[in-house]
């Protein structure tokens, strides 16, 4: 089957991915929402709003006709915010050939059913799309990845030919791409360090320092894997990409939309006013929320999500959510190892 790419949801990541796939000479369609965008962007060809000065490869098509998008499509990409999955399942889905293949690339959870995305792609799909659907995720900010800097990344999916097609399908000279079976571990991963990165964002607009945000990332990192292990993940995948190294990129970056909503959280902002001065989707916000529920789901101690869910949903002030984590009762770095060597 000849393959032909659609990248539903015009964002910086989905633009970024048609633009990195468009210059390896495959055909790409770019579908945006808005057609007033689409046009916009098929006119200037670059995406002025989010990628500006990167200019679009002759092989990449811009629509806001989902159907004329998906037509014929070998692989689908969804790359729209994670509150948008479903409906985008919804729609997409039914004008899709048995033989697609659907890569969902945002990182996050359906809020109100506190479900993993693959999760609410699979409550959608037809029996034919069940076995191929696919994961992206690991630390690549769409800014360096247009670019063309060099960048690593993993897709995981339940079989490991679907795995390996889509990892020959975008892996070039600047793009390397592993596979990881444990799909539940790679979102779980992808999804829950927006939290974190939000917290050490927070410590560093209360004037923290590096400290700070090495105890933030390491003991967050601790949650993400217990939650992770809980849920069925394998614990080895928090070690990797999609776990310490979108950890490390995103709670360091500028580019991440959650540090940067952090910084201006712990400088006194409003909530309200942080998300309308971004003016776009901050996927730690709601992931915050989630976080909570499936810690209490799950009875697994996530202190540090905790407190950026009273933070976030209960306008506990920062300072007293660090004295908080800093005072509570005395514990072991790591029980296992104490259980381990009995201690």
């Amino acid at each position: 089957m000849p393959v032909n790419i659609a990248v539903l949801g015009a964002g910086s990541w989905g633009t970024a991915l048609g633009i990195h796939l468009a210059l390896k000479e495959l055909p790409v369609t770019l579908w945006s929402r808005s057609p007033e965008r689409a046009l916009k962007m098929r006119s200037e060809r670059m995406n002025r709003q989010y990628l500006p000065d990167i200019l679009f490869p002759e092989l990449l098509d811009i629509t806001s006709d989902l159907s004329g998008a998906v037509k014929n499509a070998s692989v689908v990409v969804l790359a729209v915010p994670s509150q948008a999955v479903r409906s985008l399942s919804q729609a997409c889905f039914p004008l899709l050939s048995p033989e697609t293949i659907v890569v969902n690339t945002a990182k996050g959870f359906e809020e109100q059913t506190l479900l993993r995305l693959t999760q609410v792609m699979a409550s959608e799909a037809p029996d034919s799309l069940q076995e191929r659907l696919v994961v992206l995720s690991g630390p690549s900010h769409a800014e360096e990845v247009a670019r063309r800097l060099p960048t690593t990344v993993v897709i995981a999916a339940k079989h490991k030919e679907i795995a390996e097609q889509i990892q020959d399908l975008l892996m070039d000279s600047v793009l390397r791409v592993y596979t990881n079976p444990d799909v539940i571990g790679v979102e779980l991963g992808g999804a829950l360090k927006n939290v974190i990165a939000l917290a050490t964002g927070i410590a560093d607009g209360l004037g923290f320092g590096d400290n700070t945000r090495a105890a933030l990332m390491t003991r967050g990192l601790a949650e993400i894997a217990r939650l992770g292990i809980k849920m069925g993940a394998e614990v080895s995948t928090f070690a990797g990409l999609t776990g310490i190294g979108d950890l490390i990129v995103t709670c360091n970056s500028m580019h991440s939309r959650n540090r940067r909503a952090g910084i201006q959280l712990g400088k006194g902002v409003p909530l309200t006013r942080v998300l309308a001065d971004m003016g776009m989707v901050v996927e730690g916000i709601t992931t915050t929320k989630t976080a909570f529920f499936l810690s209490r789901k799950f009875q697994v101690p996530m202190p540090i999500a905790e407190e950026i869910y009273q933070v976030l949903y209960h306008g506990k002030e920062p300072l007293a959510s660090v004295r908080h984590l800093m005072e509570r009762r005395k514990t072991h770095e790591i029980e296992e190892v104490v259980l381990r060597n009995g201690w």
